[in-house]
């Protein structure tokens, strides 16, 4: 899709969203519930603003030295016995998955929640090639019933109701109908245990990497991680290579910081490191494990020092739920995998920056994202920064070049202001605007300049 087109779909899309009643008032649910118990999780901490300072500290350390660590990471992991895969982009990845698949035989495999296999379009491209991937998260289950994308990074079905639920699940999977939330976790249950002792494969992404231990871990609310990597005889772990962290001993800090931004919890039920394929020792777990460790555009994250605090996030989620905008426009609005302030700071940068540069746009710059960060990403000063790099990258079109062009020789010459008359300024401003502010507002007036103003306040002439 062009940039043009782009940008027009996430309009149209921002402006049904916006206006959709139900639609925020399920959001706006959601994510009360999500600021009552946020509230909570931070009370277990002594000194917040500390901890925020050393997590940030430790990112800073582990990206600006990543090369280093990700060959320890590689060293040690092949040491534990597992394998690692190097991949460049989505296709590289893929094709990787396929390629084991094809080794072991494997028509099905059992994923976890992974936002970057939803990044690289895991599940579409192994269907291309019959092979069947079933997402056993409730949320990622739900929305794969529905032919969905994740709605939020940490909530999948966040925009559904469970009368939402209970309907998909009548028309999809033939139970009865207004079945209870309770009721429709073990329909999803019974439907999903089955699938783990008959895929070959395992999938999962990966929360942090640890460079010290060659470990990655997991971390998740249900066990259907641990099952996912209990039963098939092959676990494969795709995470980006900004993940990573120095050592196990940093998850003290990170584990609660993610599980108190991310869910309010002390910390997530399910924390689970995984250091390669089970030991002779060892009653279950895979024979083989794979890490793949994918860039997709992250290095262009590393290479420019404005941007490369963005690699910090732990995907949290809490800059979605603190945006303005996001409240009131949805996750899927932005047409991405990684939605809100801090997926329309690194999508142009992941993805092709002319195309979805406008995502940068979408915000208020009020702040707020940076405000509830664990690790003090300073997210809307990026934000500017990609609309600045839009201008010097010449990535803005005529009619924005000419508009600035027009305010700027307004604003610098206080004749021409002063010849444009309250009449005229009214009617060229109601003009311009009249798609934008003027649609469900009235007109605006300008009945006096400032400078008449200035002199009726001064009482000169």
């Amino acid at each position: 899709m062009s940039q043009a087109n782009l940008k027009k779909t996430f309009l149209n899309k921002s402006e049904i969203k916006a206006m959709d009643v139900e639609h925020k008032r399920k959001l706006s649910f959601n994510i009360g519930k999500y600021n009552e118990v946020v509230v909570k999780g931070k009370q277990q901490f002594s000194d917040l603003d500390n901890a925020r300072k050393k997590a940030k500290n430790i990112k800073w350390k582990t990206m600006e030295n990543l090369d280093q660590y990700l060959v320890e990471f590689e060293q040690n992991f092949i040491r534990n016995g597992g394998k690692v895969i190097w991949a460049n982009d989505a296709l590289e990845a893929n094709e990787a998955v396929l390629e084991i698949c094809k080794a072991h035989n494997a028509v099905q495999v059992v994923k976890s929640k992974s936002m970057v296999t939803e990044e690289i379009h895991l599940n579409d491209f192994l269907e291309q090639h019959q092979i069947e991937s079933v997402e056993t998260d409730l949320g990622e289950y739900i929305q794969q019933l529905d032919g969905e994308a994740p709605y939020h990074i940490v909530t999948p079905a966040m925009h559904k109701s469970k009368e939402d639920v209970a309907r998909l699940f009548h028309q999809k999977l033939g139970v009865e109908p207004n079945l209870s939330p309770s009721e429709l976790t073990l329909v999803a249950r019974r439907n999903l245990r089955a699938k783990y002792t008959t895929a070959g494969i395992g999938v999962t992404g990966g929360n942090f990497l640890l460079a010290d231990i060659g470990g990655v871990c997991v971390t998740e609310n249900e066990g259907n991680g641990r099952l996912t990597t209990a039963f098939p005889k092959v676990h494969i772990a795709i995470v980006g290579i900004e993940k990573m962290i120095p050592s196990v001993d940093d998850l003290n800090l990170f584990w609660p910081l993610l599980a108190t931004y991310g869910t309010g919890q002390n910390v997530t039920v399910y924390n689970t490191i995984f250091t390669g394929p089970r030991k002779k020792n060892e009653p279950d777990g895979p024979e083989e494990m794979y890490i793949i460790l994918l860039d997709n555009g992250r290095t262009n994250l590393l290479k420019d020092p404005q941007i490369r605090e963005s690699a910090y996030c732990i995907r949290c989620g809490s800059c979605l739920n603190a945006c303005p905008v996001y409240k009131n426009i949805g996750g899927h609005t932005y047409g991405a995998t990684y939605s809100g302030p801090i997926g329309s700071v690194i999508t142009p940068h992941l993805k092709d920056f002319g195309e979805f540069k406008h995502l940068s746009y979408a915000s208020t710059l009020c702040g707020n994202c940076t405000e509830v960060c664990p690790l003090k990403i300073n997210i809307h000063s990026m934000l500017h920064y990609n609309r600045t790099l839009a201008v010097k990258k010449h990535e803005t079109d005529f009619t924005e070049n000419t508009a600035w062009r027009m305010w700027k020789l307004a604003m610098t010459n206080r004749k021409l202001m002063d010849i444009a008359g309250a009449g005229i300024k009214t009617k060229v401003v109601n003009k311009i605007f009249k798609d934008s502010w003027g649609k469900r507002r009235d007109d605006l007036s300008f009945h006096r300049s400032f400078k008449q103003l200035w002199k009726e306040y001064k009482n000169v002439d």
